[in-house]
């Protein structure tokens, strides 16, 4: 992925952000410190940072798209509440397990896959009160 001006100033305000953020929230960020840049080119440089695994993204209640920094150290599962947007971090070393065995058996080589795990979180779910241990989508 080739580095532009834009492209940096994307990927430095997502870094900034806490939890997963949206496009739209994205925009809002660079703009509030003063970087023009259409919503337009965020998409599309968010969707360049997808396809070269440099963001985690999940999809929120309505089915936008949210996303956040990848560590350096590969994707991370989460598990999203439909309501509020709260994220937690799943160990998921079974289905990395899972993956490549059927990516063997099948003959497949550099298998990648998308889990997405979506519930409602104990501050949303009536009745339940003990808060999850999870970061906040803002």
């Amino acid at each position: 992925m080739r580095t532009t001006r834009q492209r940096t100033a994307v990927l430095s305000a997502l870094q900034r952000q806490e939890g997963f953020t949206s496009a739209q929230e994205l925009h809002e960020a660079l703009e509030a410190d003063g970087i023009t840049i259409g919503l337009t080119t965020v998409y599309r440089t968010l969707h360049a940072l997808d396809r070269s695994g440099q963001v985690d993204v999940v999809r929120e209640k309505s089915g936008e798209r949210l996303y956040r920094p990848r560590p350096d150290d590969g994707h991370r599962h989460y598990l999203v509440c439909r309501d509020c947007g709260l994220s937690a971090e799943v160990e998921a070393s079974a289905v990395e397990s899972w993956a490549e065995r059927v990516g063997e058996v099948m003959g497949f080589a550099e298998v990648e896959h998308t889990v997405e795990l979506t519930g409602i979180c104990d501050r949303c779910h009536p009745g339940r009160s003990t808060p999850a241990p999870a970061e906040r989508h803002t």
